[in-house]
């Protein structure tokens, strides 16, 4: 997220926190896509971090994007932390470690988030190559120990920082050192939401799988494919991971809301401030728990909009849907991933498919699931065979729901041909993550250095 709420609008009732939910609702011609991706910013010469201060630094990029781009910047205090595109629907920012995000537009189709991000791609090497700056496109940081890394000026960064290691082992390692691709879908109504959140939940472990592109840490193999995948099991429980009652076929709205409500909060941000609030859930905040320690300690609909990104199930409900579980990735797995997605929930047929393929799949084998494929990916086990098969089946159904959806728009668009990185894991069977790990032990000579070179943007 690049840019925190300050709406200032009162809340009255948990209703009106289930109502905001509820106006993500909208028509099906109205349908976009939004692609968001990250990547390691490293120097050339040596394939060390990049840092926030300097002439040659994650800052300057920032400056020179923004001289570049006419966007404005988005500062926390002296610092500027990312830009925003002047009609809001676009963004720049950097994640903790420094990782460098594009929250794209919301799009009407694959061959234009391809675009965007082609075109952002070229704009950022263009400010970063006289720098001797490049970027990586792989799931986690390959060599970097958390000392390294650098740690970026974001002051809910620094609140988020010191409350990781009180409620899980991993928090640290999933902020300064991991990557994701990821996309953002609408639905039409609370039954339209909970068809698509029940299946992307159910299948999520399966992107994971597909995508699993991070088997090295601090310059080894970490016996991982998705090693990113392995930090999210401990992160933070109460706010991350499968959400049981999205198994039901009754929950809605107002059950995210209900959850949302008991996980503690990060942060309340008053004039520019943030003031840390982890010691209270948001219901314990709408029942007067911060009087007396802020000024103004009722609780408003920016406080909501804010708490909701803080939340990281593996499927994050806002006013859209946000799809969690993939690796970061080359550029042609920023197409891949919201074409899978779009395939399978975008067009009615394929969404009733992929619902009628897991509308039996339980909670407990889902989780097992999800804890399994960061170490054995498709060759992980689930209902007595390898996950490969299934992965077929789902993104068959995801090429016919392309297919369909293309026919249906009738403009002559094929979305289906970004299909085509999944395609080559499935008749290779294996994953890029395994594609690295046979360089690492062939031609790269014991060394993981080399992936910078060859798998930046």
């Amino acid at each position: 997220m690049a840019r925190d709420t300050t709406d200032q609008t009162p809340i009255s009732s948990v209703q009106e926190l289930t109502d905001y939910l509820a106006a993500g609702n909208k028509p099906k011609d109205r349908f976009r896509i939004g692609t968001e991706h990250e990547k390691f910013v490293f120097f050339r010469k040596d394939n060390s971090p990049v840092p926030y201060f300097g002439e040659a630094s994650i800052s300057a990029l920032l400056k020179g994007l923004q001289a570049k781009s006419g966007w404005e910047p988005i500062t926390d205090g002296d610092n500027i932390i990312g830009l925003g595109e002047q009609n809001g629907m676009g963004a720049i920012s950097i994640e903790p470690g420094g990782q460098f995000e594009l929250s794209g537009a919301p799009l009407e189709n694959i061959h234009q988030t391809c675009k965007e991000s082609n075109q952002h791609l070229a704009q950022v090497r263009e400010i970063a190559e006289p720098m001797g700056i490049g970027f990586l496109g792989i799931g986690g940081s390959p060599t970097w120990t958390y000392a390294e890394t650098p740690h970026m000026p974001k002051s809910r960064y620094e609140i988020m920082t010191s409350y990781m290691p009180d409620v899980g082992s991993r928090g640290l390692d999933m902020m300064y050192r991991t990557c994701t691709i990821q996309v953002n879908l609408d639905f039409s109504s609370e039954d339209d939401m909970r068809r698509k959140m029940r299946v992307s939940m159910k299948l999520q472990s399966l992107a994971t799988a597909l995508f699993a592109s991070s088997p090295f840490t601090e310059g080894k193999p970490n016996g991982m494919l998705s090693w990113r995948g392995d930090v999210w099991r401990d992160v933070d429980n109460r706010r991350s991971g499968l959400l049981d009652f999205t198994f039901r076929d009754d929950f809605g709205f107002k059950d995210y809301a209900e959850w949302a409500l008991d996980v503690p909060m990060y942060f309340v941000m008053r004039d520019g401030h943030y003031h840390r609030a982890t010691h209270v859930t948001f219901r314990q905040f709408m029942n007067g728990a911060l009087k007396g320690e802020i000024a103004a300690y009722e609780p408003t609909m920016g406080d909501w909009t804010n708490h909701l990104s803080t939340l990281f199930p593996d499927v994050r409900l806002k006013r859209f849907l946000e799809m969690r579980g993939a690796d970061g990735g080359p550029w042609r797995r920023i197409c891949a991933l919201p074409a899978f997605w779009v395939g399978l929930l975008y067009d009615d047929d394929a969404l009733a498919a992929a619902d009628e393929l897991t509308k039996d799949w339980g909670f407990a084998e889902v989780n097992a699931l999800r804890n399994t494929v960061p170490e054995e990916g498709l060759k992980a086990t689930f209902r007595g065979h390898q996950l490969i098969g299934t992965a077929r089946e789902v993104v068959n159904i995801s090429r016919v729901g392309l297919k369909a959806r293309n026919r249906l728009n009738g403009d002559g668009v094929d979305e289906s041909i970004f299909l085509a990185p999944l395609d080559e894991v499935l008749a290779k069977k294996a994953t890029l993550a395994e594609d690295l790990l046979a360089l690492y032990h062939g031609r790269w000579n014991g060394s993981v250095e080399p992936v910078f070179q060859e798998y930046q943007y």
